[in-house]
């Protein structure tokens, strides 16, 4: 009998010759193996924060919760309460420049320093441990060649760099990987196109309504970006990478694959959650940040798989900042079936449907921007710019959605298509919505994220 040492398996190969996976045995884990491991990084960062970071001390003996009460996942979600935006912002405020959530190091023991403003432009710090700015290097990078990069591609970048973290994870993904990196960052539409063009980019990342923005400029130009070098599109920073109407508008014009890339500022440098080939939605990477999806309502109870709820969020393996069960307040479901492209971990299958407050009550109905751009996309004749202006008419708001022609369609009979266009938001919102078409241009042109509501209701005073 043959007792000599088995060679290791050889990894398994995509189309251009590279592995199908940048580390296949975290990639395709069992789950129940991955979620063992998450219950032990939740215990160790939980154990962390209580002992070493007085704004969770503070908050977690307040609700009545110890470290040792954590012996279930199903523990973590009902015992272990939220953080929001609002508790960091104040705590900074009250404990400069970084808050008490945040371990006190001496010099040089942070790499980089961010920020993310809120609405009283007040900017809230984050400040990332060189350890962790590696680690994050790696994830973006597994991250990103799920969608499809590779050392072979040039990657032209239509983030923003700044005080944002914006742009910096596809820049430390994409060079971690390998591939040669063109972070152009926000400037004019015209000039992206050139570039693409001059340098035969062959990956473009910007969010999806700048990436549907684009398409309208090029058709402007006469540029057939279907025929160009981009041969994949990685988005993010809104919701819509994964709606299906949304996507297959970018993957036509393009002529590319997309893959929707989510995270928050809080949990950046952090990929959470990024698409693959199978366009199944985008794949949650809960071995790195572990994502729940809770009853709305009430942010400690669990709900079915496949229910729509609340965005959880917690990092399970950073040291600075540690977010524990932060609450973004954005909406989705999940699915754990698997999927073609042979990852395990579960995944959001239209990812971030939007955030919940930005949903509106409409004659009883909930609506989010979301199911609007739903509708619209099913739409050839509508341009890439909507709005949905939202007022009171007696006790009940009322919404109206404005959506620009396509320059080709300037010339349509408007109200046949008017009643087009109501009806398929009907069938997606299950009321009806006055629909007000507008020649091509009239609305603000979208260079980064896209502002869709326009609220005229009357506030008592």
């Amino acid at each position: 009998m043959d007792l000599a040492p088995s060679a290791p398996a050889r990894p398994q190969l995509d189309a251009r010759g590279f592995p199908r996976f940048w580390d296949e045995e975290r990639e395709t884990r069992d789950p129940a193996s991955r979620r063992h491991l998450i219950l032990e990084r939740l215990q160790h960062q939980v154990r962390y924060a209580y002992a070493e970071l007085p704004f969770y001390r503070r908050h977690y003996d307040a609700h009545g919760f110890h470290p040792d009460q954590l012996r279930t996942l199903e523990d973590f979600t009902t015992r272990v309460p939220v953080i929001t935006k609002k508790m960091l912002v104040a705590d900074q405020a009250e404990h400069p420049p970084f808050g008490s959530y945040t371990p006190t190091t001496g010099p040089g023991a942070t790499a980089r320093v961010h920020g993310s403003s809120g609405t009283s432009g007040t900017p809230t710090m984050y400040a990332v441990s060189h350890t962790d700015w590696r680690r994050a290097a790696d994830v973006h990078a597994m991250a990103q060649w799920c969608a499809g990069i590779r050392p072979d591609d040039l990657v032209q970048v239509g983030f923003p760099f700044g005080l944002f973290f914006g742009g910096w994870g596809v820049v430390q993904g994409a060079e971690r990987i390998g591939a040669t990196v063109f972070p152009l960052g926000v400037t004019d539409s015209e000039r992206h196109l050139e570039l693409i063009t001059r340098l035969n980019s062959t990956v473009f990342s910007a969010t999806p309504s700048y990436c549907i923005h684009l398409l309208s400029v090029a058709e402007r130009l006469g540029i057939d970006l279907a025929a160009g070098p981009i041969r994949r599109i990685l988005v993010g920073g809104e919701p819509g990478g994964s709606l299906p109407g949304t996507r297959k508008i970018i993957e036509d014009g393009w002529g590319a694959i997309v893959s929707d890339a989510g995270s928050t500022s809080e949990m950046y440098p952090f990929q959470t959650s990024v698409g693959c080939e199978a366009g199944t939605g985008t794949h949650l990477i809960d071995d790195e940040v572990f994502t729940e999806v809770v009853d709305a309502g009430d942010l400690n109870v669990p709900i079915l798989v496949g229910a729509r709820g609340a965005i959880v969020y917690t990092r399970l393996w950073r040291d600075s900042q540690p977010m524990i069960r932060f609450a973004p307040g954005d909406e989705s479901y999940l699915d754990t079936a698997p999927c073609p492209c042979g990852r395990t971990y579960p995944r959001l299958p239209e990812g971030v449907l939007g955030r919940l407050d930005d949903m509106l009550v409409i004659r009883g109905a909930n609506v989010f921007p979301s199911a609007v751009e739903t509708g619209l996309r099913t739409i050839p004749e509508l341009g890439p710019e909507f709005r949905m202006r939202v007022h009171t008419v007696g006790a009940l708001d009322e919404l109206t959605v404005e959506a620009e022609l396509s320059p080709a369609a300037v010339g349509t009979d408007r109200a046949e298509l008017t009643e087009r266009v109501e009806a398929a938001l009907r069938r997606v919102l299950q009321i009806r919505v006055p629909v007000v078409l507008l020649d091509p241009g009239v609305l603000p042109e979208t260079t980064f994220k896209a502002r869709r509501v326009v609220d005229e209701r009357i506030r008592p005073t």
